[in-house]
């Protein structure tokens, strides 16, 4: 028996091994002596056809398993550890842990291998400043050339943070020689760098913690450069970059707070990644596509596809949707796992994206096909939930361009450890008898690499497996024909708008915000349902009350990774766990169009609101991300809905195709819209707010001779501004602005939000003042409010209150030295609360239960009411004597909906109503949607850990 030591490890050459190495596992009856001995091995470990293991060849014609190109994969010892998928910065924490490249002549168990990363090692015999981490292997499409990410020398990582970084390297086949991409050490160095693939002109895309174009962001925001961490906090986010072969002109093409993985491109040309979705409200791996330089980008599967695996207790359990890959046949190979605790793999599932965005919802081209889309690529009994998988496990597979369907795989099958015996070391075949055992434990994962037919369900090896050791993510040098089309990177100004570009915008695009999956669900502001032709005609009594009057573009705030640089107090974030900054705002057209420029290499998402500036049906937000690049136009017919809330079948929209679009447009070139102007010239199929952007339309303001039609209606703004242009004619009081520059007390905005909307502009909004940094919320309450007052009724002067805290206080405003009743129970002054030292009890007030207030013998103190039981009798002590309990009164704003806060209402009643201005309940209204959050900022005065 040969050995080759790479590193520390020794690891044995599968040609020359030998029985011998049979002994290290249990043979049961199981056996039958087929693939000279080796599959003697692992019949004792895997049952046949039938019995729940995937066929084994017989060895009788060893064609199938053969491919006559070169394959690469790594070898490396089983970590100690279980691996996460969503973490891309793995670091082993194992003094002899190392993961060494290996070449195949053939797919062939008999041919000649190479390690490839030999050739980094000072030492030949393999020292501690020889050990590297590899991962993410891909070829090129020429199958020339092979990339991977790599780290090391390991010997001079402390933790995954820190230097090393992970670089991408590429062996080019023909010249036998290994480089990494980046070569200088500086560039190198900036940022982590996994997951490559090669796109068809030759550049190289990977994910990165760079995040190049985002940091340019942050400098246009007056903050300093960071690498953000992502949504969970646990490690800086990996997004798409690309750069040339020879490593220059990186650049960053995605924008997701959480990552982007495991890219490939598809035939088209397009680019196909897994997208960790954690939007409010979200936490899922999906698949996501875009074009090479970034724009289109949309869901391409799986967003609503999660729970379907392995079945328990009647119940599909979730699995995440990674390592995708095209099949000649244009099916997706994709491997369907647990994000941890699975023993580093899963099930390999064939895809029928071709024809659905989830597993049971067809593309409108394919309506009535019922689905699943999805087919596990094995008939066996392969489990995606953590124990034992009967069937084995798959690590990856790499399908083949061949026309067979042949997948290169990585494959561990299953074996048990004899728990309940003398040695519980020792391994025992997985049987039913076995694993009918409650306390059945699954040994180590033994991952070699196999020849996988899942039309026949025959797995064929390749390799020997080695106990100990793990050989993973094999792909075959084999050209792809034809190769995947190229798609140029859009550039203006043949295809990308110029003064868009230079602007830093994209402009989003809604045919109709009522287009709910195809569907018009037009509604007034009651709720009541109507049509987009009643709602968006003048003449209509139901155009004055259509239920979505504006959109709002939020954008998550970015945290720093690392600690050092900030790391805020849990109370800055409030009830949502978030932070958040509005971007702009822009009118939504009488049909429900939308047509705004939006900052570009930014993520955002897209609140609807009322009249007020309110969010409208909460129960259905838009939680994923989008972004666009300069000169992007994105465009979307509709809305969609992702919850099962009052009986709705959940259904994915945001894939283009997934619905036909239930708004036509313009009826007519040149006609009005029913019951509007006709200075508004539309094309046919044109929305409102197509027509309104259009060059020739015009809608001149009769008072300010401000033009609000044509290029510049494309501007968002700052303020929640309507103006009236489609009344042939409009009362003055039917246009109206809730605007910042409107208040007396600090304003949120920015200097690029005013007097003109820039790319910039940034509505930041704190709760309480601190340091030099003005509060927003909190001021509120002690403004002056004479004409807010009750009028007396001989005098006609307004009385009490001056200020929100004459009433909402306990000190008397008449004799500061008595104490009053606060009304309501509510104090809105700045005494800090008694459940967070670092939150004001104001704030704690309004967004949480609290407890109802007596004045007793010229003191406040909490209400004591006898404690009842469900059956409504007193609750008596263990001496009898009863017990008494303070009784809690609902919080009066809820985070995360205004339009659902009671505030509003208390706000609009007698003794209330003309206290705050409009302006105030706008600022109100957007900081309640966004979250409520107490600080928006992570840095300092916000307070820090």
């Amino acid at each position: 028996m040969s050995v080759r030591q790479y590193g520390m490890l020794a690891v044995e050459d599968v040609v020359d091994r030998t029985i011998e190495n049979a002994n290290r596992i249990t043979l049961g009856a199981c056996a039958r002596g087929v693939l000279f001995g080796l599959l003697t091995l692992l019949a004792a470990c895997t049952q046949g056809p039938g019995g729940g293991g995937i066929g084994l060849g017989s060895g009788q014609d060893p064609d199938p398993a053969t491919v006559d190109f070169p394959i690469f994969y790594i070898r490396h010892q089983v970590p100690e550890e279980q691996d996460d998928i969503t973490r891309l910065r793995p670091f082993i924490e194992d003094d002899d842990y190392s993961a060494t490249l290996w070449k195949r002549d053939r797919a062939s168990p008999g041919a000649a291998e190479t390690e490839i990363t030999a050739r980094l090692r000072v030492d030949p015999l393999g020292a501690e400043e020889d050990r590297y981490d590899l991962k993410d292997l891909t070829v090129s499409p020429d199958g020339l050339k092979v990339a991977f990410a790599m780290r090391g020398p390991l010997d001079e990582a402390d933790d995954e943070d820190e230097p090393p970084t992970w670089n991408i390297w590429e062996y080019d086949i023909p010249t036998d020689t290994l480089r990494r991409v980046i070569s200088s050490d500086i560039i190198a160095e900036e940022g982590q760098d996994v997951s490559p693939a090669y796109l068809p002109d030759g550049r190289i895309l990977f994910s990165s913690t760079r995040q190049r174009q985002s940091k340019a962001i942050l400098l246009d925001e007056n903050k300093a450069q960071f690498e953000a961490t992502n949504e969970a906090g646990d490690e800086s986010a990996f997004v798409l970059h690309v750069m040339n072969g020879d490593g220059t002109d990186v650049h960053q093409i995605s924008f997701n707070p959480s990552s982007d993985m495991d890219a490939t491109v598809l035939q088209n040309g397009r680019v196909l990644f897994t997208r960790w979705d954690r939007a409010m409200g979200r936490d899922g791996l999906h698949l996501y596509s875009s074009n090479p330089d970034g724009t289109d980008t949309q869901l391409y599967y799986g967003a609503l596809s999660h729970n379907t695996g392995t079945v328990v207790a009647g119940v599909a359990t979730p699995v995440e949707f990674t390592r995708a890959r095209e099949m000649s046949d244009g099916r997706l190979m994709v491997l369907t796992r647990q994000r941890t605790d699975v023993d580093f793999g899963g099930n390999l599932t064939i895809i029928n994206t071709r024809d659905f965005v989830e597993n049971t919802q067809p593309l409108a081209a394919s309506a009535g096909l019922a689905g699943p889309a999805q087919t596990p690529a094995t008939l066996n009994d392969v489990r995606t939930v953590p124990g034992p998988s009967p069937g084995g496990r798959f690590e990856s597979g790499f399908p083949l361009w061949d026309g067979s369907n042949r997948i290169l795989v990585s494959w561990s099958q299953c074996r048990l450890l004899d728990v309940g015996g003398a040695d519980p070391t020792r391994i025992i075949p997985c049987d039913s008898a076995h694993l009918a055992d409650p306390a059945a434990q699954a040994a180590r994962p033994l991952y070699s690499i196999w020849m996988f037919t899942p039309s026949q369900n025959t797995i064929l090896p390749v390799m020997a497996p080695v106990e100990g050791v793990m050989v993973t993510e094999a792909v075959a040098a084999q050209p792809r024909n034809p190769l995947p089309a190229v798609i140029l990177d859009k550039k203006p100004p043949l295809d990308a708008n110029p003064d868009w570009v230079s602007e830093g915008v994209g402009v989003l695009a809604i045919r109709s915000v009522y287009d709910i999956m195809g569907v018009d669900q037009a509604r007034v502001d009651s709720g009541t349902a109507t049509s987009i032709a009643n709602i968006s005609n003048p003449t209509n009594a139901q155009y004055l009350q259509r239920q979505v009057r504006f959109v709002r573009i939020e954008k998550p705030v970015s945290l720093p990774d690392d600690d050092d640089i900030a790391d805020p107090d849990n109370s800055a974030f409030g009830p949502t766990g978030t932070m958040r900054e509005i971007v702009a705002y822009a009118p939504v057209e009488p049909d429900g169009s939308v047509r705004m420029k939006i900052p570009a290499n930014i993520a955002f998402t897209i609140s609807l609101l009322d009249a007020n500036g309110r969010r409208v049906n909460n129960a259905n937000l838009h939680r994923s991300w989008l972004s666009m690049r300069p000169g992007e136009l994105l465009e979307c017919n509709g809305c969609h809905v992702r919850t099962t809330a009052n009986g709705a079948t959940a259904r994915s929209h945001g894939r283009k195709g997934s619905f036909d679009p239930a708004y036509a447009g313009a009826t007519a070139t040149g006609a009005a819209f029913p019951g509007a102007v006709n200075t508004i010239s539309p094309e046919v199929g044109d929305t409102m707010a197509q027509a309104r952007s259009r060059g020739g339309s015009s809608c001149i303001d009769a008072t300010t001779s401000v033009e609000h039609c044509g290029p510049p209606s494309l501007n968002p703004s700052a303020d929640v501004t309507y103006n009236e242009i489609w009344k042939p004619a409009p009362l003055l009081t039917d246009s109206f602005v809730f605007s910042h520059l409107q208040l007396t007390t600090a304003r949120p905005t920015n200097a690029s939000c005013y007097p003109q909307w820039q790319a910039t502009c940034r509505i930041t909004i704190h709760y309480q003042t601190i340091g030099t940094r003005a509060g927003h919320i909190h001021p509120l309450w002690s403004v002056l409010r004479p004409a807010g007052g009750v009028p007396d009724p001989v005098t006609g002067e307004p009385t009490f209150p001056d200020t929100c805290t004459m009433c909402h206080s306990r000190v008397n405003p008449a004799d500061p030295a008595l104490q009053q009743l606060p009304a309501a129970s509510l104090e809105l002054t700045d005494e800090v609360s008694d459940e967070d030292a670092l939150q004001l009890r104001a704030y704690r007030q309004l967004l949480f239960a609290r407890p109802e207030l007596e004045l007793v013998n010229g003191a406040v103190q909490p209400r004591q009411v006898p404690l009842l039981d469900d059956n409504g009798d007193p609750v008596l002590d263990d001496a009898g004597n009863p017990v008494f309990t303070t009784p809690q009164l609902p919080a009066s704003m809820a985070a995360g909906n205004a339009r659902g806060s009671r505030f509003f209402g208390v706000m609009n009643n007698a003794t209330h109503a003309g206290m705050l201005s409009t302006a105030e309940l706008r600022l109100l209204s957007e900081w309640l949607d966004i979250g409520a959050q107490y600080y928006n900022d992570p840095f300092p005065p916000t307070p820090q850990n």
